[in-house]
């Protein structure tokens, strides 16, 4: 991963400043003990989004973006993008079809699949009932799920993917010979209890990406409050942020009209199958104008505050060296001098999302595919450089 040596100086200084957290930082909370979860929703007013384009340096940039996403279509990309920065919406499009067969165009209504962005959103729901007390990251999990059958495995081992917790999506298929029927999560974790799937490592000796994890907490968020996580969610995430075509997916309602479909490369349908079930690691459907009000509301420390929003922004995992790390629901580019890119990308099905933030610049680069493309991962470090009028830079992740 290499950066021009004139480059580099100049991204890093204009990249978010924070300094890495290391291993031996805590990371607490004192649970409350005295009953059900009583909180009031966030009623802070939405301001809507603000869109200014009028300078010619502004058309100059849009003129650019469009060139280069005219292309992207022409090799396949079927999608919508948003690029924010300064606070303000400077570039927004939707290229292709949200449903093929009634040739319904995408448009900003159209709620697609966020596949593993949906993780930011566990990660910061959890974070948020540590903010208020009900969860203690460094508690075991057996805290909350009694019948989890791991005991030292903690909540802070789930959020930083250090649990060892194999994959459900590969060893639910050992015990159940049925592999069309979505598969929720409160069967996955009974299946778990029952089974008892080996543990790939010890808990908190490595990092390994893994979506058991955050289906675990999806139930430890459910369990802590007494809701359920779809419910939670849309009352205390989705709805104070005014983001309204932002629901958790139940394949038993199906999607509402207004919801992409899933295609392969080749146009065909992605069915359902046993892990669209699960949800917590996945399963979030949002819109572009949607995620930029959800990267928008941790400036304003709507849901968060900035202690809890660092402790989600600080690596956990040194093992190995390199500036890729993963914080509390966040992957990140970490650099030695404490700059980072905090970023989300998924799959599933023919879903791909790309979800970047530049901290500092208060920039954020949204792309939401309905059609199987990899060539999502890559375009990021294109539109960054398309708007800040510098060379592309080296680096950036392009695995979902």
């Amino acid at each position: 991963m290499n950066f021009r040596p004139s480059y580099f100086a100049s991204i890093l200084l204009s990249i978010l400043f924070i300094a890495c957290h290391s291993e031996s930082q805590p990371v607490s909370a004192h649970p409350n003990v005295t009953g059900k979860f009583h909180e009031v929703p966030v009623t802070t007013p939405v301001a809507p989004l603000v869109y200014d384009t009028s300078t010619a340096q502004d058309q100059a940039i849009i003129a650019k973006l469009d060139a280069y996403y005219n292309k992207q279509v022409r090799a396949g990309f079927n999608g919508s993008v948003l690029v924010g920065y300064g606070g303000k919406v400077i570039y927004e499009r939707y290229f292709g079809l949200s449903n093929k067969e009634k040739k319904m165009p995408l448009g900003p209504n159209s709620s697609s699949q966020l596949a593993s962005v949906s993780k930011t959103f566990t990660g910061a729901a959890t974070l948020y009932l540590y903010n208020h007390k009900y969860i203690d990251l460094n508690a075991p999990v057996q805290q909350y799920l009694k019948e989890f059958p791991y005991p030292n495995v903690t909540i802070k081992e789930l959020l930083s993917h250090r649990s060892g917790l194999p994959d459900y999506t590969k060893w639910i298929p050992n015990y159940d010979n049925d592999q069309r029927t979505p598969v929720p999560n409160d069967r996955m974790l009974a299946m778990m209890a029952i089974y008892k799937p080996r543990l790939e490592f010890k808990p908190g000796t490595r990092f390994k990406y893994c979506n058991t994890n955050f289906a675990i907490l999806a139930l430890v968020i459910e369990k802590t409050t007494g809701m359920s996580y779809s419910d939670f969610m849309s009352k205390y995430i989705f709805q104070p942020l005014g983001m309204q075509h932002t629901f958790v997916y139940d394949p038993s309602k199906g999607l509402p009209a207004n919801a992409t479909v899933s295609y392969k490369r080749n146009w065909y349908k992605e069915p359902d199958m046993f892990a669209d079930g699960v949800y917590g690691d996945k399963g979030i459907y949002s819109t572009p104008e949607d995620m930029y009000r959800w990267d928008q509301s941790f400036y304003k420390n709507i849901l968060l505050d900035n202690e809890t929003i660092e402790l989600a922004y600080g690596p956990c995992s040194f093992e190995k060296p390199g500036i890729k790390n993963y914080g509390l629901g966040w992957r990140m580019l970490c650099y030695a001098n404490g700059n980072k890119i905090i970023y989300h990308q998924g799959w599933w099905h023919g879903n791909n999302t790309s979800f970047y933030r530049f901290i500092k610049e208060n920039m954020t680069i949204i792309v939401l595919g309905n059609r199987f493309t990899n060539s999502i991962y890559h375009q990021a470090p294109s539109v960054y450089a398309i708007v800040k009028g510098v060379p592309e830079m080296k680096g950036f992740d392009t695995e979902d």
